[in-house]
């Protein structure tokens, strides 16, 4: 699936994490900011690698400020802004 606009999904605030969405061409490309990014910068990663691949989207820009959010938050901005990003009004139920 392709990028249609722009998107964010999430919050600074702790515990969180705000995953920004861009239009790529070069695969997924992840600029990762973290407190924590040494201990758990591969896992942040890694689950929003596989949600945007079970999403069905493969070339993307992503931006990800983390708080300290927890992978099953991770993955739930990540939904959000792709699905903000697709311009999809039907949530990807096979994802979850």
């Amino acid at each position: 699936m392709e990028i249609k606009t722009s998107a964010f999904a999430g919050t600074l605030e702790s515990s969180d994490i705000q995953i920004m969405l861009m239009a790529g061409d070069n695969g997924i490309q992840i600029d990762l900011e973290s407190d924590v990014i040494k201990q758990f910068g591969a896992q942040i990663k890694h689950v929003i690698t596989t949600t945007l691949q079970q999403l069905n989207i493969d070339n993307v820009k992503v931006r990800a400020v983390d708080k300290g959010a927890l992978d099953c938050v991770i993955k739930a901005r990540t939904i959000a802004a792709a699905q903000r990003a697709l311009e999809t009004t039907t949530p990807a139920w096979e994802v979850l």
